[in-house]
């Protein structure tokens, strides 16, 4: 459970589906006799099976066959507490006796856990979307979560089918934001691509902005129709493809258009300013 800066508490959800030792495990490994004050606990999720083991973090339901969860004692009358989520592909197994000259908390427990991150390993659903990565790190230090990738994405759409990439994913859990970051490309069945460094992603608005930031363009195009903003944010339709471009004030928006094969593209031209949202 975390509180945020604006006193609300959320909640990131851990689940092993499966209930088979064969599949898995799940184990907590808590302070023992000696341990100094502070000394967490450290919750191990496992799970083979085809649910895996299920995080829920905002909008978004991750699948992985292994999670490891760092948190502090809760308080007295508290039901949970903030800490850290790791999750990946690999294994855990409880061991018959600590082994022999291991000293950190979950050889001392009797657990073994070994995570071995790699492509297309977590899912993450978000409503018809449909996202792959390669690990998950959450930390109570900025109430983010981190999906490491490289990231592919589908989202299944009766008007337009969609596809993507990115270079990983950013969920603040206190603004409730979901983020892909790093070469972002979105591609419509229909024709458009569109790319940007940063892209907020909300499948249950059927939105998707693409920040232009960092001295990176935002753009988008389908055919000869070029669309680009250099400050700002193009807003794009995730069930139509269609886009509208948000600028800042004082920034630029170009675009190159053709009516028809034969037709010159036109000069770009700037567009009136909008004021637009502070970006992520």
């Amino acid at each position: 459970m975390r509180q945020g800066k604006d006193g609300q508490e959320r909640r990131i959800l851990v689940i092993r589906t499966g209930t088979s030792d064969e599949t898995g495990i799940y184990t907590v490994c808590g302070p023992r006799d000696g341990d100094p004050e502070g000394t967490p606990n450290i919750g191990v999720f496992s799970e083979t099976g085809a649910g895996g083991v299920r995080v829920v973090i905002d909008k978004n339901v991750v699948r992985v066959p292994l999670a490891i969860v760092t948190s502090k004692p809760p308080p007295e009358g508290q039901e949970g507490s903030d800490g850290r989520v790791e999750a990946s592909a690999g294994t855990a197994r409880l061991l018959d006796a600590a082994p022999e000259g291991k000293t950190d908390q979950l050889s001392a427990c009797g657990v073994e856990a070994q995570p071995k991150p790699a492509p297309d390993t977590v899912f993450v659903t978000q409503g018809k979307t449909r996202l792959r990565g390669q690990s998950l790190v959450y930390d109570e230090t900025d109430g983010v979560a981190r999906i490491g990738g490289p990231i592919t994405f589908t989202r299944d759409n009766a008007e337009q089918p969609l596809s993507g990439s990115s270079e990983r994913i950013e969920v603040d859990v206190d603004a409730e934001r979901t983020v892909l970051v790093g070469k972002v490309e979105l591609k419509s069945e229909g024709g458009r691509v569109s790319k940007a460094p940063r892209v907020e992603y909300d499948d249950a608005a059927n939105t998707a902005r693409l920040y232009a930031t960092g001295g990176e363009a935002a753009e988008s195009v389908k055919g000869s129709d070029v669309l680009r903003v250099t400050s700002g944010y193009i807003l794009y339709n995730l069930d139509s493809s269609d886009v509208v471009v948000f600028s800042d004030e004082g920034s630029k928006i170009s675009g190159e258009f053709q009516d028809g094969e034969s037709a010159a593209p036109a000069n770009p031209r700037p567009a009136a300013p909008q004021t637009a949202p502070a970006r992520p």
